[in-house]
Parts: structure tokens; sequence; C-alpha cells
């Protein structure tokens, strides 16, 4: 058995190539480089591992610097940030939240995120369901954000 790609949704993110089985129960699954492991090919995934290679191989970052699902503590719940990138002296530098294309990003998709950025400190927050991506880079000096055009590169980020 092998993997319909025509059924998995086109993104708007460069295409790349991934290693992906069927398993016996004919469960689709994709292999994440980033955790080493064999994971469940949703449509959320679908979109993280796409992102994922584009931070890598378009914008520049370090594939050891990438993680997904990183684990934190949030008001005593035990929570999951979809991707952080992390800076040189690996300090949290971007966070990434998911979406499955099919769903719409929303204030509250930016209020998860946010949250998450209460503990991490990121320079930058990100939210992609695959087709659109929206970034912006925190000033924590001025209290304020601001939306970015494009997702940032590694460039200058050492």
């Amino acid at each position: 058995m092998s993997v319909d790609f025509s059924k998995l949704p086109r993104l708007n993110l460069p295409p790349a190539e991934f290693n992906v089985r069927v398993t016996a129960a004919g469960r689709p699954q994709i292999f994440d480089l980033q955790r080493s492991r064999w994971v469940a090919l949703t449509p959320e995934e679908w979109v993280r591992q796409h992102f994922v290679a584009m931070l890598i191989s378009d914008k520049g970052y370090m594939r050891g610097r990438v993680a997904n699902e990183v684990s934190l503590e949030l008001n005593g719940v035990s929570r999951r940030c979809d991707t952080v990138v992390f800076d040189c002296c690996s300090r949290p530098l971007m966070i990434v939240e998911y979406k499955a294309p099919g769903v719409a990003i929303t204030q509250k998709t930016f209020d998860q995120i946010a949250r998450y950025n209460m503990i991490l400190q990121a320079r930058y927050l990100v939210v992609s369901n695959g087709l659109s991506h929206f970034c912006c880079e925190m000033d924590y000096a001025g209290g304020s954000y601001r939306f970015l055009r494009d997702i940032p590169s590694m460039d200058g980020e050492e």
C-alpha cells in the first residue's frame, strides 16, 4: 500500500521530499526528521513537515536548532509548541503554530501562541495553515509587536 498524495492538500510552501508509509492498519505515516520517528500523517502534520523543510532549506535555519512538539508548562498545565527554532545560545528564537489547511487562522490561534510565548519569550511568532502564513516580531523593550511580510531567514540571527 502507498500514500495517495493526490488526497493531501496543496500548500503555499515549497515542495519537499519526505519518507512516507502506510501501516498494516492502513494509516499513513510520515517520518519526522526532527523527532527521528514516524508520526501520523494528518493535514496539520503535512503542514508542519513542509514548513520545517522550508525553514531549513529555504530560510537557512540549522536542522539541529529546530524542534517539533516542544513541551512546556503553562499555569500548571503541560502544553506543546508545534515547532520551536532556537538561536545559537539555545534560546527560543521562533515559535510556530500550525493548523490544517482547512482551518482558518483566527485570533484564538494567535492567543494560543502568545500564551506559549509568555514562557518562551521568542523573538518571532509564526502561525501557518500551509496556505496562509503570519509572522510577527516581538519588541519586548517597547511592549509591542509588528507583522512582517515574510518569514525571516537565519541571516543575521546568529
